[in-house]
């Protein structure tokens, strides 16, 4: 497995680190009231680093202790499989085109941390993930886990990330510092919030670190 990419397992003690780790504390504070079981995960746009963020994010809610569930729901581009460095299939379309009953769910060498990768690309994305029986999956992978996490495409690229979201308990949505640009951000936001999809927060990836914080953490 090559996972180069995931500071929480290469640098667990670099500020990047600390970081999702009070990330993976707000999310689990901001569910107090409203459980927080599933979540998605995109962004505005392309190329804007939801994927790594959410890896990082599930390694820290295995090493918090949750068993966690990472799904590849970008059923354009996956990217769960390459940073991981596992086989793309079988998968999530997997269980739909094959039938099968239980996830092929892929150790990835985190304790409580199992991946379900994208699967075989479908010419239908979207109506995949908007299917009964992508309702179905959802409902498997809850009984599997405290936490499952959904990589899903850009939301205003396409349709995939507001169909997927409308059927978990909240969205995450990943800005590139000095990458995204404001309006999509908005139209993003908006869009969400017509489908009465509840926004959990925003993570801001690659910002700058404080000189004096990366100090601290050595």
């Amino acid at each position: 497995m090559t996972q180069a990419n995931l500071v929480t397992l290469t640098n667990p003690r670099s500020p990047a680190s600390e970081a999702y780790r009070t990330l993976r504390t707000n999310l689990i504070f901001s569910s107090l009231k409203e459980p927080l079981h599933t979540l998605v995960v995109t962004s505005p746009a392309p190329e804007e680093g939801k994927s790594i963020t959410l890896a990082n994010l599930a390694v820290t809610m295995a090493q918090g202790g949750k068993k966690t569930i990472l799904v590849d729901c970008d059923l354009r581009r996956p990217h769960q499989h390459t940073i991981w460095g596992v086989a793309q299939e079988p998968g999530l379309t997997s269980m739909v085109l094959e039938g099968l009953s239980a996830p092929p769910l892929q150790d990835v060498g985190v304790e409580d941390l199992s991946l379900l990768t994208s699967g075989p690309l479908p010419p239908n994305p979207a109506d995949l993930l908007g299917s009964p029986q992508m309702d179905a999956i959802v409902e498997r992978l809850k009984a599997q886990a405290d936490m499952v996490l959904f990589d899903a495409p850009p939301v205003i690229a396409v349709t995939d990330a507001a169909l997927l979201a409308a059927k978990l308990d909240g969205v995450l949505l990943v800005f590139r510092a000095g990458g995204t640009h404001r309006d999509h951000a908005e139209q993003a936001k908006e869009l969400l919030e017509r489908l009465n999809v509840r926004i959990v927060g925003v993570v801001i990836a690659n910002a700058q670190v404080d000189a004096q914080m990366g100090s601290y953490y050595g």
